[in-house]
């Protein structure tokens, strides 16, 4: 993936994150809640990738 990919994703996932949080603020995320932990480790890996990216130009 492109660094315009990655940061495409990168938004996706953050937007979603932050709909789990306010349905699990609610009360309303059911079964999902392992989707928060998961959302937050998918978000962490892109961010590390594009780190590494700058890094290295």
């Amino acid at each position: 993936m492109n660094d315009k990919d990655l940061t495409e994703k990168l938004d996706e996932l953050s937007s979603e994150l932050t709909k789990l949080r306010s349905e699990g603020a609610k009360g309303t995320l059911k079964k999902e809640t392992a989707s928060i932990r998961w959302t937050r480790r998918d978000i962490a890996r892109i961010k590390t990738i594009l780190n590494e990216k700058v890094e290295t130009h």
